[in-house]
């Protein structure tokens, strides 16, 4: 079998003008051959080299097209209109037509830890807890103010999920009801340096890469949670990342304020402070719900004011969005676009060596989980107080660091007594 598979492999990487792949192969054992063999025939050399080869093209980008897009404001709400608000979120919870959604695809390598980032441990005060059981205690909160059980999905990656599966288990779940708790795994593409060649994680192994957490519609439907919210009834579902310890994955007034809109989706966002910081915010583009990526934002575009004073384009993404069970089952059947990533990748050379590179040497496609919103005519957008509801965990040298998450995170539930349970 293995002389058909590697007559096969040679003819599919000579296409291809990936040899490479196998210059280490007469090394390996049985096994690893076997393991090579059936990983280059089942990569579709087709679709990476053609992101590749469109990605070195370069988007042509015009803010002729852009709009903003029109937000609310959580302080701008009298506590009558809260409250409306609140009562009709809350009913559609108490009726348990909600569901969770928590992307944790990645790895803790930008913060030098090795394992899947949910179960990176944050040194808080009086006991240091994973990222996987704060986000649980967040979702067990709103099960007990409701009487509910949230069903809980988690969407893993081929590299992270079976540490992911066993450390909920060594945990017991975080005393989540484990029926309650299913994980999905997103799909990985390989990574890809910048000579156009596929990449070896190991000499049998090529290297690939989770494809972005724009892969989770395609994902759910395929690994059949679409059918399972059908069958549990669920009418609105949110999504979120890990990395986010300030993260309401039940808010009430979200979920009112989008059905009392008439909307199919909604997202969260924060004040960008500061005019050209590295991060996304909403616009419109050709009349559609979008997100204007900071590569694209000058100093003029981010400046811009309405008459009142007010900015046009500071509503920075937290990755914090609420869609309807129809907006997900529409946009699981769509294709996003792919977007390129130059990162720094270790990778096995010819002579079989590890090398870590000093600078970026691969590019890496990802699907990101706001192009779907342009499928749709309208969203609604909801600013909050990063203080409330925004403390990412990044790496160590950006402003999104563990010692300010963990800092945001005691300041929330303990400084103010006040602020705990606040929805």
């Amino acid at each position: 079998m293995n002389s058909k598979n590697l007559c096969d492999a040679t003819n599919i990487l000579k296409k291809y003008h990936q040899e490479h792949l196998l210059y280490l192969y007469d090394m390996l054992s049985e096994n690893k051959k076997e393991f090579l063999l059936n990983q280059i025939l089942n990569t579709d050399f087709e679709h990476i080299l053609a992101l590749y080869k469109n990605s070195i093209k370069g988007d042509y980008f015009s803010f002729d097209t852009i709009t903003p897009l029109e937000h609310l404001e959580k302080s701008d709400f009298s506590n009558s209109e809260l409250n409306h608000y609140i009562s009709i979120g809350e009913n559609e919870l108490q009726n348990e037509h909600y569901a969770v959604v928590t992307m944790a695809g990645g790895q803790g390598t930008r913060l030098g830890y090795k394992g899947p980032k949910g179960t990176y441990l944050l040194d808080l005060k009086p006991q240091k807890k994973s990222l996987f059981q704060i986000m649980c205690e967040d979702i067990k909160q709103a099960n007990l103010k409701y009487d509910i059980i949230i069903p809980w999905y988690i969407m893993t990656s081929e590299e992270n999920d079976t540490a992911t599966k066993s450390f909920f288990e060594k945990n017991n779940y975080f005393d989540y009801p484990m029926n309650k708790i299913k994980f999905f795994k997103q799909k990985k593409l390989p990574l890809i340096d910048i000579n156009g060649k596929l990449i070896l994680k190991e000499p049998y192994m090529i290297k690939e890469a989770s494809n972005g957490n724009g892969d989770v519609f395609n994902s759910m439907l395929e690994n059949g949670i679409i059918e399972d919210l059908e069958k549990n009834n669920i009418k609105w579902i949110f999504f979120g990342g890990i990395d986010n310890v300030l993260l309401k994955n039940v808010d009430p007034l979200l979920l009112g304020l989008t059905i009392a809109s008439n909307n199919e989706i909604a997202s969260k966002s924060v004040f960008k402070e500061k005019a050209l910081d590295k991060i996304a915010v909403y616009c419109r583009d050709m009349g559609k719900p979008s997100i204007l990526y900071y590569e694209n934002i000058n100093l003029e575009i981010s400046e811009l004011k309405n008459s009142d004073g007010k900015y046009l384009y500071r509503e920075a993404n937290i990755l914090a969005h609420l869609m309807s069970l129809n907006a997900v089952k529409k946009v699981s059947k769509v294709q996003l676009p792919y977007h390129r990533a130059f990162k720094k990748n270790t990778f096995v050379n010819a002579e079989g060596v590890k090398q870590v590179p000093e600078q970026p040497n691969t590019f890496k496609f990802e699907k990101f989980i706001f192009d779907a919103f342009s499928k749709f005519d309208d969203m609604l957008l909801l600013r909050v107080n990063p203080d409330e509801e925004f403390a990412p965990i990044k790496d160590f040298t950006s402003i999104y660091n563990p010692d300010t998450a963990k800092q945001k995170y005691e300041n929330y539930h303990f400084g103010d007594a006040s602020k705990i349970g606040k929805l």
